[in-house]
């Protein structure tokens, strides 16, 4: 989906072109939206991620117009929209699959695109069309997916307009957006920049979906080494001091795979002890999965080097400001 901003020299400190407050929409008992707050600015790429049924597409369809709201307000370009009809929001919309607006004719249909406004030059809208749709074909080429992902950021930088994105793809989310929301279950579990959401997660929700992340329960305790999640068992993951969960609060720690080391030989007095419980080649990297004392689930990890076998004596480590610390049972 596009749409056409008002002029400005910069989107930075701009009203919001997209403004949802308080949107609910229903059906039936369920909330498809349920209560979502949104700001999307003018000539972002901003990308709607989540699993199936979370309300994402549901989102972009209040927007468009095809989907009217139950509470809240919605409004673009400071105009609220919830009584103006599709054709009067100045917005284009790519769907995932042919569609028609039900209200018009064949003919109407076809000829709809020819009245947009302010239409960007050169194709350059068909064109970030195409390679949309292109790479949400599901047998293309990895090779060639990269390639229309960096097409679609040249694209977008070239044209003046705001594009909202809907995907289920973390990877696409993270490398065409400006910023991300991530759905669930109705909710928008938090709003950032991918680099935002893949460090530093609001729940473990967001964290399980953008990604391999360990997520390990405990009660967040402090001491002479710094802050650490103990699990009931009693192994200590050591977290970042940059928290937003107080001392004696249940907390999860938050640590991606790539972020952990392993040796054979203890590195440090804080290195956590472990056996290799399962190795797996994919390429650039070799995944492992770890059995350790005190933690209730295997720790995944992804090393350069696979040269250590199942039935290892292993130790991990992990750099303290990478792991992230969240209340626990939040998302």
């Amino acid at each position: 989906m596009s749409a056409h901003p008002m002029p400005a020299s910069d989107a930075a400190g701009q009203p919001a072109i997209v403004r949802l407050a308080g949107v609910v929409k229903s059906y039936g008992s369920h909330n498809a939206i349920d209560h979502v707050d949104l700001e999307i600015r003018p000539r972002e790429l901003f990308t709607l991620l989540g699993p199936s049924g979370s309300g994402k597409s549901t989102i972009l369809r209040a927007i468009a117009g095809l989907t009217g709201i139950d509470g809240g307000t919605l409004t673009i370009e400071g105009r609220d929209v919830r009584d103006v009809p599709t054709h009067q929001r100045n917005i284009g919309m790519v769907f995932q699959s042919l569609a028609l607006f039900p209200h018009m004719s064949v003919f109407d249909n076809i000829a709809f695109p020819l009245r947009m406004r302010r239409e960007p030059q050169g194709g350059i809208g068909r064109r970030v069309a195409q390679a949309l749709d292109i790479v949400r074909l599901p047998n293309i080429a990895k090779r060639l997916r990269e390639e229309m992902q960096l097409e679609i950021v040249r694209l977008h930088r070239e044209i003046d307009v705001t594009i909202i994105n809907v995907t289920h793809d973390q990877v696409e989310a993270m490398i065409l957006s400006d910023r991300v929301g991530v759905m669930n279950d109705g909710k928008l579990m938090q709003v950032g920049s991918g680099e935002t959401l893949y460090r530093r997660p609001a729940s473990r929700f967001v964290a399980d979906f953008l990604g391999r992340a360990n997520v390990i329960d405990g009660v967040l305790t402090g001491g002479p080494d710094g802050p650490a999640v103990v699990t009931p068992g009693g192994a200590r993951i050591a977290v970042t001091p940059e928290r937003t969960v107080a001392e004696g609060r249940a907390a999860t720690a938050i640590l991606r795979a790539e972020d952990i080391g392993m040796a054979t030989a203890p590195a440090s007095p804080a290195s956590l002890a472990g056996e290799v419980a399962l190795r797996l080649f994919e390429g650039e990297t070799v995944y492992y999965e770890v059995t350790a004392p005190g933690i209730d689930r295997p720790v995944r990890l992804a090393s350069r080097t696979g040269e250590i076998p199942v039935g290892a004596k292993v130790w991990l480590t992990w750099p303290r400001d990478k792991v992230w610390a969240v209340e626990a049972g939040h998302g």
